[in-house]
């Protein structure tokens, strides 16, 4: 079977990797791709957003199953149009992309079926905005409505803080967003694949959104990520399941717009049980890595068997008893203006004892590595504990020869600490 994976970050270096290693994979292409992907993968010179060059593409290479790894193709409808030549597609639909294209409608389908989230707001003006915080007293969560890369949030502890919040928001005119009531406990990303009607849970994680130790900073599109996130108890996340996914499943499939793909829970483990967060539509990055490294199966066969429909015959997955943690290593200045070009050297060093480095904002440069991004490489690694994984993945980042970039010290410390 042939395969055409869409994107070009950690994630999809990540998706490369495992898919590389399926028996039923007969040639793996790109579009875009990076220089870590190229060493798994062909690399097509597509256009993610020129859907006729993709169709035409995956017509004349015979594709067999498409996966699309970023949220916009997806959100972009980018999966409608090649199933529309008959090709089997991994990734929602762009009416069901809408669960992370839009955070209103992802809040409004929760309050229409009964899913327990926090206590939210739709606004579309400064001022309503601001009349808005009044219910919600110091603290509260100010999201932009789209997509934003993992940036467009803001958690506020002060009302010092949203103010200035909305003030940023609506700087230059109308936008719509949510705010939200600020929910209390630890947080966890659960997985579950859909091919439409049945579902199976494909592991968990526990991100890193702040840039800086401590969870001090902005938010990022995450700096680190471990697997699995012991505080999603098998009682916990059987919760999850039958009051938060299986609901939006069943209600999306109500709709005409059933889901396929991966869908990504961020929850909030609150003392009255899981609360939604959000939703990704797809792996998420860092997680998706420490995902892959822990997954045992076939994934061209089981990501094919999603995308056809076939999922309620598939085993379920299974996942290897390892911990595994990644750590980001991103560009100075990221998240802000990141400072790219910098030369990275030594990756092969750093995978000398296990270790995998996934490449996300790279490229070739004159024959040579270098920065072309916020987010760089995630160094991931596994082992019997977290306190095992972290050594190995620590272990390899400083082997790796990147100046102008910094990292986070303290990934998977508080699992040490809970465990």
């Amino acid at each position: 079977m042939n395969i055409l994976l869409v994107g070009s970050g950690g994630r999809e270096h990540a998706l490369a990797w495992k898919l590389a290693q399926s028996p039923t994979l007969d040639t793996l292409f790109a579009a875009p791709g990076n220089p870590g992907i190229a060493e798994h993968a062909t690399i097509a010179e597509l256009d993610v957003t020129d859907h006729r060059a993709i169709v035409d593409f995956v017509r004349r290479q015979r594709i067999g199953l498409v996966l699309i790894g970023p949220e916009a193709p997806l959100v972009d409808g980018l999966a409608d149009n090649i199933r529309s030549i008959g090709v089997p597609v991994f990734g929602p639909g762009r009416e069901a992309a809408k669960l992370e294209g839009s955070k209103g409608f992802t809040k409004d389908l929760c309050a229409r079926v009964g899913i327990p989230t926090a206590r939210y707001f739709r606004v579309t003006s400064k001022d309503g905005a601001l009349a808005c915080l009044d219910d919600f007293g110091e603290r509260c969560v100010i999201k932009a409505d789209g997509l934003a890369a993992g940036k467009g949030v803001v958690v506020a502890t002060t009302r010092a803080e949203a103010e200035a919040a909305v003030a940023d928001l609506y700087a230059n005119g109308p936008v719509e967003a949510v705010i939200e009531e600020m929910l209390e406990g630890p947080e966890a990303s659960l997985f579950v694949l859909c091919d439409g009607t049945s579902t199976a849970s494909f592991g968990s994680a526990q991100d890193h959104k702040r840039v800086g130790d401590g969870d001090t900073g902005p938010n990022t599109g995450g700096m680190g990520a471990y697997s699995p996130a012991a505080v999603l108890t098998p009682a916990l996340e059987e919760r999850a399941l039958g009051e938060i996914v299986r609901p939006t499943i069943d209600a999306l499939a109500a709709a005409g717009t059933p889901y396929v793909g991966v869908l990504y829970a961020g929850l909030m483990l609150t003392t009255d049980g899981p609360k939604l967060i959000e939703y990704n539509v797809r792996f998420g990055d860092p997680e998706c890595q420490v995902l892959m490294m822990r997954y045992t199966g076939d994934l061209a066969a089981l990501l094919l068997a999603v995308a056809e429909g076939k999922l309620a015959d598939t085993p379920s997955p299974v996942f290897s008893d390892d911990v595994a943690l990644t750590v980001v290593m991103a560009a100075d200045g990221y998240p802000g203006t990141p400072k790219t070009g910098g030369a990275i050297a030594a990756i092969d060093v750093a995978q000398a004892d296990g270790a995998v480095v996934f490449q996300a904002g790279t490229t070739m440069k004159d024959g040579h590595l270098v920065s072309n991004g916020g987010r760089v490489l995630t160094v991931t690694a596994t082992g019997a504990d977290v306190a095992a994984a972290q050594r190995a993945a620590y272990a390899a980042v400083a082997r790796i020869d990147f100046p102008t970039g910094f990292y986070r010290r303290d990934i998977g410390a508080k699992a040490l600490i809970e465990g």
